[in-house]
């Protein structure tokens, strides 16, 4: 069964497969600042009404939480806000566009946090993209 992306039932795979992987696990043990909200822009056509954050608390390679949720709600209390919309957030995940990359181009807009901490956790991420691999994921627009 393949989960729409994003949803409550996507975010609910994503965590399984972050804490099932154990590169994950190696690469995120030094990752101790914070949750990581990932705001998806609105796509009225997509059935995505308002911005929504993939609300990711993630700590020492553990996921602890994963949900999605309204970004007005996520943005204030997250204390890195990275943005992009849905087709570059699609791109990640079918592993076209690096994240990092893609943050220093200003394909995906940190909003809020410390790029140079980002950067310094590269592995963590390409771990976290890898993990998206493992959700067996439909997109609203295929």
């Amino acid at each position: 069964m393949a989960y729409d992306f994003p949803s409550p039932e996507w975010m609910a795979a994503y965590k399984s497969a972050i804490n099932a992987n154990p590169d994950y696990k190696k690469a995120g043990k030094d990752w101790t600042h914070g949750v990581v909200a990932m705001v998806v822009k609105a796509e009225p056509t997509l059935g995505i009404p308002e911005d929504l954050a993939m609300w990711l608390d993630v700590d020492s390679g553990t996921c602890r939480e994963c949900m999605l949720m309204p970004a007005r709600e996520a943005e204030p209390k997250a204390p890195f806000v990275v943005v992009a919309s849905y087709a570059q957030w699609k791109q990640v995940i079918k592993k076209e566009l690096d994240p990092t990359k893609a943050l220093m181009q200003g394909k995906l807009k940190l909003a809020k946090g410390h790029m140079p901490t980002m950067v310094k956790h590269v592995n963590a991420s390409k771990q976290l993209v890898e993990s998206t691999t493992r959700v067996p994921t439909k997109f609203r627009d295929e």
